[in-house]
């Protein structure tokens, strides 16, 4: 589901390596088959044991069904069940992962999981969804009162590329107890997992990080439009602000010019990448989370604008959030 160019500061989380003294956990479940969810399924699948079991589900059964039949072509890997429920997935699992689209679906997921139904068992549940904070420590509340093991978040940097790669980074909301249990999972859906602190910290890092990129963005569309209408080469442009202090990702990487990054999303009519309607997602919870905490964001209620209104013109809509170029009036050819 969800694409994000995130660079967490090194001076406040850890990246850890525990992944030899873990138990192993034969029985898993994947509750969530978006864009995302789908290849993290697909990637846990095709790394664990032939002994092992993933039950799989979703609430469109074609992607259910799709993904089966790509898992059962590969010849390695563990055993594939499709499940009724997100209950039915969850019921014999010792590890849980979910990656859902909004914090209404994690609730609703969750409450329909821990019912008095689902026998007793030292579960971890690990919810890679972009949620809030606040959102996501109720549920893990709900998890230990129903006395079914511990609940940590771990939200992902790296996008459909990286989900599809196996590339992706997930910044860990956890008890340091509990990292050897989670870490070898994460790492069979990606290649480093940063422990930000407990429960509700990994979270919290991908919002900072994501507000952030939001402001990049729209500040790079704005001065890559001032400087073009000022008569600059594009490509010369970014040059110089990728030696100097203005650099960034999406003047590096993201450029939202067409012709600047050949890789980047400009060049095909800004489709692919990080949706603008998931940015103004995570921007909106951003900010929900800024104000439980006390946290001042002067520019957070200009930046949500320009996405909210950009998201509803036809020529932006469901496009890559460095759209916002167009929405400038950003010359494109």
């Amino acid at each position: 589901m969800r694409v994000v160019a995130a660079a967490v500061s090194r001076s406040w989380v850890q990246t850890r390596g525990f992944a030899s003294t873990a138990r192993r956990l034969d029985n898993y479940a994947f509750v969530g088959l978006g864009q995302m969810g789908y290849q993290m399924a697909r990637n846990l699948q095709s790394k664990l044991q032939p002994g092992d079991k993933v039950s799989i589900f979703d609430v469109n059964p074609q992607s259910m069904k799709g993904l089966e039949t790509e898992m059962k072509a590969v010849p390695s890997g563990a055993k594939v069940e499709l499940a009724a429920s997100a209950f039915d997935a969850s019921k014999d699992a010792d590890t849980v992962v979910t990656c859902l689209p909004e914090p209404q679906h994690v609730k609703a997921v969750y409450g329909s999981i821990l019912t008095s139904s689902l026998p007793k068992k030292d579960r971890v549940f690990i919810d890679c969804s972009t949620i809030d904070p606040s959102t996501s420590r109720d549920v893990a509340k709900s998890v230990a009162d129903a006395g079914q093991g511990s609940f940590v978040d771990a939200p992902m940097s790296g996008g459909v590329v990286g989900a599809t790669a196996g590339t992706l980074t997930f910044m860990l909301g956890a008890t340091t107890s509990l990292i050897p249990r989670v870490e070898p999972t994460l790492l069979r859906m990606g290649r480093k997992v940063l422990h930000c602190g407990d429960q509700g910290a990994g979270l919290s890092a991908k919002l900072a990080n994501n507000y952030l990129l939001a402001l990049n963005n729209i500040a790079t569309a704005e001065a890559m439009n001032l400087g073009i209408k000022w008569g600059l080469d594009p490509k010369k442009l970014a040059g110089v602000i990728n030696v100097s202090t203005g650099r960034c990702w999406p003047s590096e990487v993201n450029n939202p010019v067409k012709g600047v990054v050949e890789t980047a999303p400009a060049n095909r009519d800004y489709r692919g990448g990080f949706g603008i309607s998931l940015m103004k997602k995570d921007l909106r919870l951003a900010m929900m989370a800024a104000k439980e905490a006390g946290a001042d964001m002067k520019l957070a209620d200009t930046a949500f604008e320009v996405y909210e209104d950009a998201e509803k013109r036809e020529e932006c809509a469901g496009r890559d959030f460095s759209v916002v170029y167009r929405y400038l009036g950003g010359k494109e050819e």
